[in-house]
């Protein structure tokens, strides 16, 4: 484990839940190294050369900060380490890592952890399958507080408060990667994004991004904003057979149909979130994420998230920021 902070502690739990024990954790910060070796039993290191001292290992967990990750990319590509990398929002580098990786055979599981909501699984599976007929838009608020993420400390003690990987700036790509293996790449791009109100520690981040993705025949609407007092994740998606409604308030996915005039629930079940998240953050997406990257590892499952398609996701961002800057439509090649 590279980070012992919240996610850190949380791919431990899902290591864990995997069955998996022997775990190493390095951390430069004493108080999160003391915590982790506490609560999970796991050894812990100073550095990352003490840990790469002690023992061979066969994968690493990647949970620094967004800007800090192409560092141990590039030290999981020295030692050859397939590497599950957390969501990214910065991609210095990127480009030359693939290369390398590509070059050296190895495996970097960036994370898709929506995609394995089992809300969005099935709609991914409905989508597929055409359930919903044509698809003319789709429509989706991704909106939570910022101080509410980490409760325990200050917005501008983590990296949410700076202006490269704010609270907003990174949700944008943890959205639209499950929202592109759904959907696809689009067309174009437009967007608008800014500071709208004022939270303590985030001064410099904006709070805000609205985005619009053309995709030829249809349009997605994406919202996403740190500014929401209530966490909320709420998707409609207009097809010419069906309309479909999903918010993760509600254990189940709605859909209309215009034939019988009546709406028809979806139920589906989810892990209780860990103690102190948010209680609609369930445990199964993480467990299923590193089971999967796992199974990935010995060759026994296929991780359908990769650095090139992050890569793809990240300018996406890049382009609606564009967009919004130049005042004008950027085009996806």
């Amino acid at each position: 484990m590279i980070g012992l902070g919240s996610m850190g502690k949380r791919r431990i739990r899902n290591l864990k839940v995997n069955g998996v024990n022997s775990i190493a954790g390095f951390d430069f910060r004493k108080d999160r190294r003391d915590e982790a070796k506490k609560l999970y039993g796991i050894s812990v290191f100073e550095t990352l050369g003490e840990a790469l001292t002690s023992a061979e290992y066969d994968a690493w967990i990647i949970s620094v900060p967004p800007h800090l990750h192409h560092i141990y990319m590039k030290e999981a590509l020295k030692h050859h380490v397939p590497s599950f990398i957390e969501a990214s929002v910065v991609d210095t580098d990127m480009a030359k890592i693939i290369a390398k990786a590509k070059e050296e055979k190895l495996l970097f599981a960036p994370s898709y952890t929506l995609f394995f909501h089992p809300a969005i699984k099935s709609i991914a599976q409905m989508v597929a399958k055409e359930k919903l007929g044509r698809i003319s838009n789709v429509l989706y608020h991704s909106g939570q507080y910022l101080p509410d993420w980490h409760s325990y400390e200050k917005v501008s003690d983590y990296y949410v408060a700076q202006r490269e990987t704010g609270g907003a700036r990174e949700i944008v790509p943890f959205e639209l990667t499950w929202m592109t293996m759904v959907f696809g790449l689009p067309d174009r791009v437009a967007g608008l994004y800014k500071k709208t109100i004022n939270i303590e520690g985030a001064e410099n981040i904006d709070d805000t991004y609205n985005i619009l993705l053309d995709y030829k025949n249809f349009i997605i609407n994406l919202s996403v904003d740190v500014v929401s007092r209530h966490a909320t994740r709420r998707l409609l998606i207009n097809g010419d057979k069906k309309q479909l409604v999903w918010e993760w308030d509600n254990d189940y996915i709605s859909l209309y149909d215009p034939g019988k005039q009546e709406w028809e629930h979806i139920s589906y079940e989810t892990d209780k979130a860990q103690a102190g998240y948010n209680k609609n953050i369930t445990e199964t997406m993480y467990n299923e994420e590193i089971k999967t990257f796992l199974g990935a590892v010995v060759g026994t499952d296929c991780f359908l998230n990769t650095l090139e398609k992050d890569h793809r996701v990240l300018q996406l961002l890049y382009a609606a920021e564009k967009s919004a800057d130049s005042n004008s439509i950027q085009q996806i090649s």
